[in-house]
């Protein structure tokens, strides 16, 4: 059987010899000890597996760039400050997670780890992202979320195999590059709290996403093409500038969470009527005066939530909604 130790929050301060000579370890888990430097650990020539997640390292430990069966190492909320250039030999790597440290930058042979399909750069100070990035083509999921980054490079539409979710949350991007369209495999898409004022056309070309969250941003419309997006079951625009929908979210025909709280709506176009699975409708705090009646007919509708509108009417619609068992909130 492989070989695997466990010292995970075992409070250590150093890392005990004694535990760690074996050289048939192919799994170490030393996450949230008081971890601030790990001599020895170059021995370990079996090691696929590094877990040293909430520790309190100032330096990526240079050990690990000797293991050359190294797949798996995870560092996520220490204070690694700089990522040495060495970390492009450690071709063998699948999952990288150095998140939560205080990164500014990564160095430029990071993008030549072609064999990645995990990549967290999240919870840092990165400014940047540069185009090398699109040599990462077998990457299934990458988070830069909670960055400082200002805008997103081309080539992040080359990353084909993305499959399992995009994080781009808590930056500072004022627009999305159309060529984020190429990235017909992802599912989960999150770019919220950004300063996006708009959405390219090419929004509507992630026929695979199930999952879109927009919400604290200033998005003052949506494209047309998002209604390509028939795959979908969130969409979240809490907290943009939204003034209207387009008649085009009439065919997320998967739709079931649609959260269009603390936006500008003066109406709905009756095209919401044929979300015939919709379960869940968040309104509040818009400029609705009127609901269309197509909203009566709604059979998944279990909850509508109106609260801090000033609405004139749409009794009827309301109570109809009520008497089958949705739960209306104004």
């Amino acid at each position: 059987m492989p070989r695997r130790l466990d010292l995970a929050w075992k409070d250590l301060t150093e890392l005990p010899a004694e535990r760690v000579r074996d050289r048939g370890l192919v799994e170490l888990n030393l996450d949230g000890n008081r971890l601030s430097d790990l001599p020895g650990l170059r021995s370990l020539t079996a090691l696929r597996a590094l877990h040293l997640d909430g520790n309190a390292l100032t330096r990526f430990p240079e050990d690990v760039l000797e293991l050359p069966g190294l797949r798996s190492l995870f560092l996520y909320g220490n204070r690694i400050g700089s990522i040495p250039e060495a970390v492009g030999r450690m071709r063998g790597l699948r999952h990288l997670s150095v998140g939560g440290n205080a990164l500014t930058g990564v160095p430029r042979t990071l993008w030549d780890l072609t064999g990645l399909r995990s990549l967290n750069l999240a919870e840092n100070a990165i400014t940047d992202i540069p185009e090398e990035i699109g040599k990462l083509t077998e990457l299934r999921m990458l988070d830069l979320g909670h960055n400082r980054l200002t805008r997103l490079p081309d080539a992040l539409g080359d990353l084909e195999n993305l499959t399992d979710y995009l994080y781009l949350s808590d930056n500072l991007l004022t627009s999305v590059p159309p060529s984020l369209g190429g990235l017909a495999r992802l599912t989960y898409l999150n770019l919220t709290d950004n300063r996006l004022t708009a959405l390219p056309d090419a929004i509507g070309d992630l026929g695979s996403l199930v999952e879109l969250r927009l919400y604290g941003n200033r998005l003052t419309a949506l494209p047309g093409p998002i209604g390509r997006l028939t795959r979908l079951r969130e969409l979240h625009l809490r907290g943009n500038r939204l003034a209207r929908l387009p008649d085009s979210v009439g065919h997320l025909a998967e739709l079931r969470h649609l959260d269009l709280r603390d936006n500008a709506l003066t109406s709905l176009p009756a095209s919401l009527g044929r979300l015939r699975r919709l379960a869940h409708l968040d309104l509040r705090n818009n400029r609705l005066r009127e609901l269309p009646a197509a909203l009566a007919d709604l059979p998944a509708l279990e909850k509508l939530d109106l609260r801090w509108n000033k609405l004139h009417g749409g009794t009827e619609i309301v109570e109809r909604l009520r008497l089958r068992g949705c739960a209306v909130l104004r």
